[in-house]
């Protein structure tokens, strides 16, 4: 008999905004147990909720002071990363006009007020219900088959979002590029089986050190991972690096033909795009060796700045042929400061000029 205690699954999140406190009551009296619940008195406090904590569902009252429901949920299809959340309208109107604007504007159903609680019921569990199966199906299509892991399509759709975020919120964004050393080699000297292995267990491991929200392993290519880490400047992303170097020398998976060590190792290039205030503060410190993985240096590219998520893309790739041209095994970033004005040409070339030996 199986005694081992099933995980709780975890309800998903509805948000519920409305200016009135006894539709608020009444709504949550009706969907409590379905979901957990969240409230938001305003369309602006909406758009902070769900910038903050992405829900599975908002129900969205149309008459609102401020920021109305029609506005509300067109500033949510505006932004990409909220475009795709299904919205329901909670409205007085019932007439035709009201109800084929809605539509228009994105929204996948719409209850009438004085509410029915049945029928609220009823269209708040069909919509979750189909969250759900496009969520799952989501997850399917964005999952590389061999290592479990995200694939690139889910890697450059999340790139893009956290580029988008960092544009608005000045917040810190940092990659990883991470390859296997010798992986060629590895292949040739233990057959692609053992090197499929090989694979799957590298990304586990870098996974592993990826499992904050918001942060994403990806296999990039090949024997080739990224990894974005948002809200995450340019040390604490070495710090990270440096765990996923040590995790997967820990594996100890025999490698007969490198150069480097007789096991399995990688090389991480990191990148940065931070604040003003994060780059003085790190510029001070320069590029320091680091003890653990020999010399080091770091990437940042301060901002926002009017360049495209592939600048910091390209710059972490510069730092990962750091990695390899100083010996892999080993974390590779350098310091440099870019003026946010310039354009995308110029901060690449100035990348480039800052990054090559």
């Amino acid at each position: 008999m199986n005694t081992a205690k099933e995980k709780p699954v975890a309800l998903p999140r509805l948000l519920i905004v409305d200016d009135d406190p006894a539709s608020l009551r009444l709504l949550n009296a009706i969907l409590e147990g379905v979901a957990k619940i969240h409230f938001a008195t305003s369309g602006e406090e909406a758009l902070r909720q769900v910038a903050r904590h992405e829900p599975d569902l908002i129900l969205l009252d149309v008459d609102m002071p401020g920021l109305g429901g029609h506005a509300t949920c067109a500033a949510l299809k505006a932004d990409p990363a909220s475009a795709e959340l299904p919205v329901i309208f909670v409205t007085s109107c019932a007439d035709t006009a009201s109800e084929t604007q809605a539509l228009a504007l994105g929204a996948v159903d719409f209850i009438h007020k004085p509410v029915n609680a049945p029928v609220v019921l009823a269209r708040v569990k069909t919509q979750l219900a189909l969250k759900q199966k496009s969520d799952q199906l989501r997850r399917l299509t964005m999952m590389d088959a061999l290592t479990g892991i995200a694939n690139r399509r889910a890697f450059d759709d999340s790139l893009h979002l956290e580029w988008q975020r960092v544009l608005r919120h000045g917040e810190p964004l940092s990659l990883l590029m991470i390859d296997i050393d010798y992986f060629k080699r590895y292949n040739d000297a233990h057959g692609h089986p053992v090197g499929d292995t090989c694979l799957r267990q590298v990304a586990m491991a870098i996974a592993d050190m990826a499992k904050r929200a918001g942060d994403l392993a990806a296999r990039y290519g090949g024997e080739e991972f990224a990894v974005i880490l948002p809200h995450t400047g340019l040390q604490d992303a070495r710090t990270i690096a440096e765990r996923m170097c040590a995790c997967v020398r820990e594996l100890a998976m025999v490698h007969g033909d490198s150069p480097v060590a007789p096991h399995v190792t990688i090389s991480v290039g990191v990148a940065s795009m931070t604040t003003a205030g994060d780059a003085e503060r790190l510029a001070e410190a320069g590029s320091e060796p680091d003890s653990a993985t020999g010399s080091s240096t770091s990437c940042m590219l301060i901002g926002p700045a009017r360049a495209a998520p592939e600048t910091l893309l390209g710059l972490a790739d510069q730092a990962l042929y750091m990695a390899k041209h100083q010996g892999r095994d080993r974390v590779a970033m350098q310091s440099g400061k870019l003026d946010p004005g310039w354009s995308p040409t110029a901060i690449a070339a100035a990348a480039t000029m800052i990054l090559l030996p």
